[in-house]
């Protein structure tokens, strides 16, 4: 076994000491005891992280599909221009409404070269 030499804080050689009499122990033996359950806790590197965040949205209440989320946030951020409209628009028919469609369509006309009659400008 291999001495170190550290220098801790007052406070917390106090409670250390505490614990220890507490414990009926030696410092270094809950020194060992406290290192060896830091070294017991699961660490973030090799891919553990994957592990704990795996199903982490249905572990708080949060069941949703995550095809349904990502469809969802597509849907969203179509627009009548896009040119997957028409396909974003079956997958989610409820997430649109006829001023979406109204506008798909005058987008199309006006790539067909048919624009919407000017407006007349308001009488004085």
């Amino acid at each position: 076994m291999t001495r170190i030499l550290a220098d801790l804080p007052d406070e917390d050689i106090e409670r250390l000491d505490r614990i220890a009499r507490e414990q009926g122990k030696s410092r270094a033996a809950v020194l060992r005891e406290a290192v060896a359950a830091y070294n017991a806790q699961p660490s973030l590197e090799g891919g553990d992280w994957i592990d704990q965040g795996f199903g982490l949205w249905a572990r708080y209440g949060l069941a949703e599909d995550p095809s349904d989320y990502a469809r969802r946030r597509r849907a969203e951020w179509t627009r009548p221009w896009d040119d997957d409209y028409e396909e974003v628009r079956a997958e989610s028919p409820d997430l649109f409404d006829a001023e979406d469609d109204r506008q798909r369509q005058l987008y199309l006309d006006m790539l067909a070269g048919k624009y919407p009659a000017p407006k007349a400008p308001p009488r004085p």
